[in-house]
């Protein structure tokens, strides 16, 4: 759905009713966006104007966003000029993106002043601009230069001109013969973009709307004629509340885009509150897919560090396979040193009584003698036997660094909320594994992503909501990320509750809660909990899933373990 010129009249003509109301507050959450508190007739309301080149728009709001603790300076400068004015007029022009916002008050010495603010819902040309009485910018959200833009100058101080268009109004056309004219596609597929070229403010959005609420599919005089008669009804009916969003879905019934249709409907400002929730939910699903897909390619490149970490801890080890091998051939030379010339030699071939006396060729280093050759063989025996002990204690702790990196990728592509991926961000920014990157990324980000984050510590209380499922009577509980796991199987469950998790993938810990009085759970049971930890696990579309499960006093964390690992004995397994 595009905020096109026909939607910014609509909207634009139920703001209208909040003229006369008073200018309050002023706030600025971020760059894109200034919300103007407004008063009338004892209720307040809040005009969200954003300038976002994907999400321009203006409606009325009742989600709160969070500001930042000193207002910017455009903010300030709104402030200044406008709390305590009255809104006068709301203008808008045909079918542009263009509204101006008249407002009148009193200054200080009780005379009559007026400002203007222009609100251009343009894409990347979309702006907000302070005028004076005038017409003279004051100031503007976005500062333009023609020569950078080739388009206008948009500074303070000097004299707004209009935007222009080499489109036409569809508002003076006198029929469909008319409409028809400026038609010059023969084909469907082409008929909107046609369209939208040919008239200012009728996105290609709204036509393919129209074309699949009536499922047209070739073009005609007929179908032509039902997009024109469609067009002017809606523009009829804009200021008569008789006006609402129709969702249209694809064939699983999944809604693809919205549409205006001619319906009357009696609540206040309810095309501004649709727009307002349809915005929130889009802006909220980008900003979370945006933050997880971060947070996902820091946590992958890591992943491929201690990847390749593990792979040259392997060749050491591969290295160490041989270590035998030279301290072989340095007690083979010491043995025979009595009959071996003193002077130096590429290759000696000596009797190995390791193997029946069969004949070994041995290569030295011509620059040593054969002692010093057999010196160095046993030194080298001696640094690979040393280097197997560290190599293969690095290979054990980075086999579980990479089983907890694992964990964590799982965790954040099962995530549905931006609150369960600020919580991994949290868990991982405590790990000296990310400790590097998440500063980085915190400073990269500060002022791109002020998520709240959680009261998840350890020594204060647990942000904890884990995934509940009821069975039969039976609450079952599943964590969400590693660190609920850890509170959820160790400090929240009781000791007779059980335990679930699937057994050889990363998933989430399932506790069964057997609540005092309540029988032991059925085999039936056991094996729909089973379903749900393969549910919550990398082996969710897997068939015939082996999950462990154990009573909870069994399940114990290893000291300075990573977040959700533990280990646990007395277990039994299902296969579902």
């Amino acid at each position: 759905m595009a905020f096109d010129g026909i939607v910014t009249k609509a909207i634009s003509e139920e703001i209208s009713e909040l003229r006369d109301s008073r200018i309050d507050k002023i706030y600025q959450p971020n760059k894109n966006t200034i919300i103007l508190g407004i008063y009338k007739d004892g209720k307040n309301y809040a005009l969200n104007i954003c300038i976002e080149a994907q999400n321009c728009r203006i409606n009325l709001t009742t989600k709160t966003k969070q500001n930042p603790q000193e207002a910017p300076n455009f903010c300030m400068l709104l402030r200044k000029h406008l709390i305590g004015l009255k809104l006068k007029n709301i203008i808008t022009f045909d079918l542009e993106r263009l509204i101006i916002l008249e407002f009148e008050g009193f200054d200080d010495l009780d005379d009559i002043i007026s400002k203007k603010l222009v609100i251009e819902l343009m894409g990347k040309h979309s702006n907000i601009i302070l005028l004076d009485e005038v017409n003279i910018i004051v100031d503007s959200l976005r500062h333009i230069k023609e020569k950078d833009e080739n388009y206008r100058d948009i500074l303070p101080h000097t004299k707004y001109t209009f935007p222009t268009s080499n489109k036409n109004n569809f508002l003076d056309l006198k029929d469909y013969h008319d409409f028809k004219k400026y038609i010059n596609t023969a084909e469907i597929d082409e008929l909107s973009t046609c369209i939208s070229n040919s008239f200012n403010g009728i996105s290609k959005n709204f036509i393919n709307a129209i074309i699949n609420k009536f499922c047209i599919t070739e073009l005609s005089d007929n179908s032509l004629n039902l997009i024109f008669n469609y067009i002017t009804d809606i523009l009829d009916k804009i200021g008569t509340k008789n006006l609402s969003f129709e969702k249209i879905e694809n064939e699983q019934g999944i809604a693809k885009d919205y549409i205006l249709i001619p319906k009357q409907s009696n609540a206040s400002f309810s095309l501004n509150f649709f727009l307002d929730d349809f915005y929130f939910n889009k802006e909220t699903n980008e900003t979370f897919k945006n933050y997880r897909n971060t947070l996902l390619k820091l946590i992958l490149d890591t992943l491929k560090k201690y990847n390749k970490r593990l792979s040259n801890i392997n060749e050491k080890l591969q290295e160490c396979d041989d270590m035998d091998k030279y301290k072989v051939y340095g007690e083979l030379i010491t043995a025979n040193l009595y009959r071996i010339p003193n002077k130096n030699m590429e290759e000696i071939e000596l009797e190995n009584y390791y193997d029946n006396n069969k004949k070994i060729k041995i290569k030295l280093d011509k620059k040593y003698s054969p002692s010093i050759n057999a010196k160095r063989f046993f030194k080298k025996y001696s640094k690979l036997k040393n280097a197997l002990e560290i190599v293969s204690e690095q290979k054990k702790e980075t086999l579980k660094e990479l089983n907890y990196i694992e964990s964590v990728v799982y965790e954040l592509e099962s995530c549905t909320s931006l609150e369960e991926v600020t919580e991994i961000f949290e868990e991982i920014s405590e790990n000296d594994i990310f400790k590097e990157t998440t500063i980085k990324t915190t400073n990269s980000n500060s002022k791109k992503s002020k998520v709240k984050k959680s009261k998840f510590t350890k020594n204060k209380t647990v942000s904890f909501n884990p995934i509940k499922y009821t069975i039969d009577g039976y609450t079952v509980l599943v964590g969400r990320n590693n660190k609920e796991n850890d509170y959820l199987s160790l400090k929240y469950a009781n000791k007779n509750d059980l335990w679930f998790h699937t057994k050889d993938f990363h998933g989430s810990h399932t506790i069964l809660k057997i609540e005092n009085n309540m029988p032991y759970p059925n085999n039936e049971i056991l094996i729909k909990v089973a379903k749900i930890a393969a549910k919550h696990s990398k082996a969710k579309n897997s068939s015939n899933v082996p999950v462990d499960y154990c009573e909870v006093k069994f399940v114990k964390k290893p000291s300075s373990s990573k977040p959700g690992m533990v280990i646990y004995s007395h277990n039994k397994t299902l296969n579902v």
